[in-house]
């Protein structure tokens, strides 16, 4: 496996000084841009997929093993803020359950029966759509989760890291990020892990764009929990109307600082003007 072979630049790491380790790191990213580039045209399916599977009231739901699963878990944690959807909407399955998103639960990505138990526990279907990651592409947990969803009738999508994956024997699409060999032989935190994280950016962004969730490019249904995307809140406001920030801030928590329920007042305040 790509992944798992040496790399033959980095051999020599622990003789390097921090500014050569450093180096060779930066160097070696080049290549998730290139995996990435190579990828496009099927993570843009992946997210009208996504799309469709929001608009018709289903779920993306994510599943991983190690740091495949926190990066999972990651981006699910992330579209509530961001989007103000409900934490139901994008879900991250992990192998070993929730203490995995914080440590190493090594051992429980050989266990193809809890994913297959953690996907019916969420009563997965057909609205909803899966999306598996995994570096090596063999993963236990992982190809048992997309077997699972694949055999309920559900729209399934793999992502590794290694050519001939096993996972995407079982999925409608697959996507390979190749990556190649880290610099840390087997540390598929490194690039791997960062080449999937930048793909679940933009299938999970893309599906909220296409769903209506952005105004131009401003996320109008931020959660604004805290001072500073109250801030935020009242830039939009003002990038989308002619008011002043002291109208914007008075017309948003007369919203409960809800953009879109603001705009839309201001708007038709505009028109009937």
């Amino acid at each position: 496996m790509g992944t798992e072979s040496r790399n033959p630049r980095s051999i020599g790491l622990d003789k390097m000084t921090a500014r050569e380790i450093v180096r060779l790191m930066d160097e070696e990213e080049q290549a998730v841009q290139r995996a990435v580039v190579a990828a496009e045209e099927k993570v843009a399916v992946a997210a009208e997929h996504a799309a469709e599977a929001y608009q018709r009231g289903g779920r993306v739901i994510y599943v991983g093993a190690g740091t495949s699963g926190r990066v999972a878990t990651m981006d699910a944690a992330e579209m509530v803020p961001t989007f103000g959807l409900d934490p139901a909407r994008f879900v991250a399955v992990v192998a070993g359950g929730p203490a995995a998103e914080g440590r190493a639960v090594e051992d429980a990505e050989d266990d193809e029966h809890a994913a297959i138990e953690a996907l019916n526990n969420l009563g997965l279907g057909r609205k909803d759509i899966v999306i598996a990651l995994a570096a090596s592409g063999q993963t236990a947990f992982v190809v048992a989760a997309a077997r699972h969803a694949s055999q309920k009738g559900v729209w399934t999508c793999g992502i590794a890291n290694n050519k001939k994956a096993p996972l995407f024997d079982h999925v409608d699409l697959a996507i390979l990020l190749d990556t190649g060999p880290e610099v840390l032989t087997g540390s598929t935190r490194l690039k791997a892990a960062t080449a999937q994280k930048r793909v679940l950016n933009a299938i999970s962004t893309t599906a909220m764009v296409l769903s209506g969730k952005v105004v131009e490019n401003l996320m109008v249904d931020v959660k604004a929990n805290n001072q500073k995307l109250r801030e935020r809140c009242v830039r939009i406001l003002r990038d989308l109307t002619t008011v002043s920030e002291s109208e914007a801030e008075r017309v948003l928590a007369a919203h409960t600082w809800n953009v879109r329920q603001a705009l839309a007042v201001l708007r038709a305040n505009e028109i009937a003007s």
